[in-house]
């Protein structure tokens, strides 16, 4: 509901409190940090806004008109509940700056959360500040989109392509994927690797609907074959990077996974990685967040800032 051009602004009601707790325009003009001539004014403005005769001033001080009064009344209330509101929001904007929650997909929060909230910590340390309090979940790339824009989240992190409608975002990393066999595996023999096709016709070992990875691998297969051409259906759906890496070595099927996520098992050569000629298998993480297209200020900004130097330093 708009208020009337008739509505004063706070400091206008301020101004008429403290004549009426002193009885004197130059009292209030030392009080509020005012010349006498600037309080004398300010008055005259507030009863010509308002079109009521707030104050009698004569030779021995100012008083209220009855109607002044009543005002003074309504306006030591208003400036009670504005100094709550003004305090609360204080309170919000120092809550900002010390904690955010945040959303991020499986293998951002497993492989480069740790590193990158461990260094904030370092750096809040050395410089003497507060360090942000990170309430982090891990969950799937759908739920972090969602979470984010029902405001349970101040941040999210996603592995998923393309920027969520109705959301702001920032690359943070770039990650790719790779498509992962056991070392006996059939496939490890062929010096050429395997084609995007025969690729698409393999029932895979994948996460759950709603992974960013999974998302990426069909992104990645539409652009080289076309959308004509779907994936075959999964050989089994797991909930997490740990269940699918685990099916893989059991002899499951083949699985496509984020290089992050089986680094450690590439190097000792429990598992092997297969080339796939042609397919474009790169993916840029990104950082989503509500609002405007500068990320909220506060520890949002501060980890994002934090976050980007780390990736330039």
């Amino acid at each position: 509901m708009r208020l009337s051009s008739r509505m004063p602004e706070l400091a206008a009601f301020a101004v008429l409190l403290e004549v009426a707790r002193t009885g004197s325009l130059s009292a209030a003009g030392r009080e509020l940090g005012l010349t006498q001539q600037a309080v004398s004014a300010r008055l005259t403005s507030l009863e010509s806004q308002t079109g009521v005769q707030l104050v009698v001033r004569t030779a021995r001080g100012s008083t209220l008109t009855a109607a002044g009064a009543v005002v003074a009344e309504w306006a030591d209330r208003l400036l009670d509940v504005a100094h709550h509101v003004d305090a609360g929001l204080a309170s919000l904007r120092t809550e900002s700056r010390q904690r955010v929650t945040v959303a991020a997909s499986l293998t951002i929060a497993e492989h480069l959360m740790p590193r990158w909230l461990v260094s904030l910590r370092a750096a809040a340390t050395r410089r003497g500040t507060a360090v942000p309090q990170v309430v982090l979940t891990a969950t799937n790339s759908d739920h972090v989109i969602a979470a984010v824009r029902d405001a349970t989240a101040d941040l999210g992190f996603i592995e998923r392509p393309g920027v969520p409608a109705g959301l702001r975002s920032r690359v943070v990393a770039c990650d790719d994927l790779v498509v992962i066999v056991p070392p006996e595996h059939r496939w490890t023999r062929r010096a050429a690797g395997v084609s995007a096709a025969e690729l698409a016709r393999t029932p895979l070992v994948t996460r759950e609907p709603g992974s960013g990875t999974r998302d990426s691998l069909t992104v990645a297969l539409r652009a080289e074959l076309g959308a004509a051409r779907p994936p075959a259906d999964p050989v089994l759906e797991l909930s997490s990077a740990t269940a699918v890496r685990g099916a893989v070595l059991a002899g499951a099927g083949p699985a496509v996974m984020s290089r992050l996520a089986v680094a450690e098992d590439l190097a000792v050569g429990r598992l092997r990685a297969v080339a796939v000629a042609g397919l474009d298998l790169r993916r840029e993480l990104r950082a989503i967040w509500l609002g405007g297209r500068t990320p909220p200020a506060g520890a949002v900004r501060d980890l994002l800032a934090h976050i980007a130097a780390l990736d330039t330093g």
